[in-house]
């Protein structure tokens, strides 16, 4: 079978893309350097913040990601993912106006928790405003009769707060704090019934890990990474 070559839509924050990046190749399994896979990155740091697009009460990031695509395309790319859960509310339209097929890290995370965990009813989603606002986390997971539950107002405020504390690399927070406010919000979902926690942002994976809970956390970025090398071609090294 011929290697694919994985583009990358990235930018949406530039931490998150390094971070998929790195999980590609620490996914891939490779002896030398020649055994990687081709991976091509366009990450635009410009695309506007696709929370406040949701709710509306800012730009749509929906242009940008497009001509990123079709940069993408250019380059050589066979197919796309996105480092950006929010950008996921944009992607049917994205896809409508793009060549490339796009691999949805909203369904890769679903087709794991649903083969690996088929215990499991309901998680508990820590996302940005604009994923919860969007939906599709929840839609999807209700169509393979999982429950969400997400935070209240208050903490889905801490929530936001630690995302865009994670995207400042000016912050003068330490990583730490940040992690244990998150840490408060996912305990909060499991008193509600949560069986696990999704990482639903691409950034929260930079400060929480499995190691925070005693039941099943679910990193979106290195499902989609995993999803990426088995689509170009190879069987992915898992919990790597």
């Amino acid at each position: 079978m011929t290697e694919k070559v994985i583009g990358i839509l990235g930018g949406m924050g530039p931490e998150a893309t390094l971070d998929c990046y790195g999980k590609i190749i620490r996914s891939t399994p490779a002896r030398k350097d020649q055994d990687h896979l081709r991976v091509i990155i366009d990450a635009n740091p410009k695309a506007p913040d696709r929370t406040a697009a949701i709710v509306g009460k800012g730009e749509s990031p929906l242009p940008v990601l497009i001509a990123g695509a079709g940069a993408l395309e250019r380059a050589g790319a066979d197919f796309i993912i996105m480092p950006c859960v929010s950008a996921h509310v944009f992607l049917a339209d994205l896809q409508a106006s793009a060549k490339l097929p796009f691999l949805s890290m909203i369904d890769a995370v679903t087709d794991v928790i649903t083969r690996e965990h088929s215990d499991i009813r309901t998680v508990g989603l820590l996302s940005t405003t604009g994923t919860v606002s969007g939906g599709l986390f929840q839609k999807r997971f209700a169509e393979s009769g999982i429950e969400t539950v997400v935070p209240d107002e208050k903490l889905q405020a801490v929530v936001m707060s630690a995302i865009y504390a994670i995207k400042d690399v000016q912050n003068a927070r330490p990583r730490t704090d940040i992690t244990a406010d998150l840490v408060t919000v996912a305990q909060s979902l499991i008193t509600r019934g949560a069986q696990g926690i999704v990482a639903g942002c691409t950034e929260i994976p930079l400060a929480l890990s499995q190691d925070c809970f005693d039941l099943p956390y679910f990193d979106s970025l290195i499902i989609l990474a995993w999803e990426a090398v088995r689509h170009a071609g190879l069987e992915p090294i898992l919990n790597s």
